[in-house]
This record gives structure tokens, C-alpha cells and sequence, in this order.
């Protein structure tokens, strides 16, 4: 049965918004994890303009995957993760989040990606992205976005994966705590043909 879960990103994505229109995708990546080696072909649907992608991105990522991740191009080259970046004017909901003291961000970022359904490996790549520039920070407001960002940037997996996971965090500092009804998440399960998708947006 295939499973669907937004986090708001294996695939990991990671989104910059610097103002109110434009706003910079920094970072996404994506993680493939067959349960035995397999030909992948990933395509991404972008409301927006892409920038950088790494592999090149030419009519989408076609690769070797191996269960442990590891990704193999036709040249041979191998990678951990896809890799992109871009623009786009996609408004995020803060409905619902975390307000969390800079000094306290690690912490809950480990937790939180945890209980989202990151691995060690996924959150910890995650984490040494974002911590600096958000450690520094009196207060984070954080909210982990769903169809406002699956809807800004679609992926299609061939063969059809099993289990998919987004986890898109919308953050911005703030001078001082603001209150924020909690998000909760529903339990993720890895099973079978795995993809696992992180990433992030800072608004101003």
C-alpha cells in the first residue's frame, strides 16, 4: 500500500523565503531508498524558477539507487542525495507550529524531525543546515508545511514509491516568544520502495 506523508521533506527539500514575493529554494534534496538495486527516474514540478540543481537536471534525475541510498548516474558518479534550488511567491501557513528559544533550537530539532519520521543520518544533515542561522535567534516561530508546499513542488517517482515522506519547515526569528497552536504529526512507516524529502524556508 503506498503511504503519503508531508511534513510540512528519502527526498529532502530545503526552501529560503528572504521576503514576501520572490523567495529563494535553498538546499532541497531528496533521498531514494529501493529495497533492492533499481533504475529511478525523479521528476520535479516546480511553481517557480530552478536555479541550481546538482545532479544535473535536465528532463528529471535519471539514476541507479541502492537500498542504502547511495545514488549512481550513467557516468558512474555517485551522490548521497538530488540536489536543487530555485525561486518561487508560495505564501506558507503559520496556523500551526513551535515557537522555540534559539538556544533550544538543536534540541528540538532533533526531537521534533524524530518523531516526523527522519533517520539520524536524514535530521542530522538537516540540523548542521539550518542550526546556524537559527541558534544565533532570541526565538524561531517554525511551522511544517504540507499541501501549501507538495502543491509548490510536485515530485513524481518512477517505479511509484511505497512510502513517501516531506518535511518542509517555515521558520522566521523573532525578538520575542509569540504563541502558536502545536502541531501534531501522524506516525510515518517506512515500507518497501522508501523516498524522503526534507527541507526549509526562512521568511523575514
Amino acid at each position: 500500500m503506498k503511504r503519503l506523508l508531508t511534513g510540512g521533506l528519502a527526498a529532502m527539500l530545503v526552501m529560503l523565503l528572504p521576503g514576501c514575493g520572490d523567495q529563494t529554494t535553498a538546499k532541497p534534496v531528496i533521498y531514494l531508498y529501493p529495497e533492492e538495486v533499481t533504475e529511478v527516474l525523479a521528476q520535479l514540478d516546480y511553481n517557480g524558477e530552478l536555479a541550481v540543481t546538482y545532479p544535473a537536471y535536465e528532463d528529471g534525475w535519471a539514476v541507479t539507487a541502492h537500498p542504502d541510498g547511495t545514488l549512481v548516474d550513467a557516468e558512474g558518479k555517485e551522490y548521497s542525495y538530488l540536489f536543487w534550488e530555485g525561486s518561487s511567491d508560495t505564501e506558507y501557513d503559520f496556523s500551526e507550529g513551535f515557537c522555540v528559544a534559539g538556544k533550544d533550537t538543536a534540541a528540538f530539532l532533533q526531537g521534533t524531525l524524530a518523531e516526523i519520521g527522519l533517520t539520524p543520518r536524514e535530521y542530522n544533515e538537516f540540523i548542521v543546515y539550518w542550526l546556524p542561522r537559527m541558534q544565533g535567534n532570541a526565538y524561531n516561530l517554525i511551522s511544517f508545511q504540507s499541501d501549501r508546499y507538495t502543491e509548490t513542488a510536485r515530485l513524481t517517482i518512477e517505479p511509484e514509491p511505497d512510502s513517501v515522506l516531506r518535511v518542509f519547515m517555515a521558520w522566521k526569528p523573532l525578538e520575542a516568544p509569540q504563541e502558536i497552536t502545536p502541531q501534531t504529526f501522524a506516525q510515518f512507516e517506512r515500507d518497501g520502495f522508501t523516498v524522503v524529502e526534507w527541507g526549509g524556508c526562512e521568511l523575514p
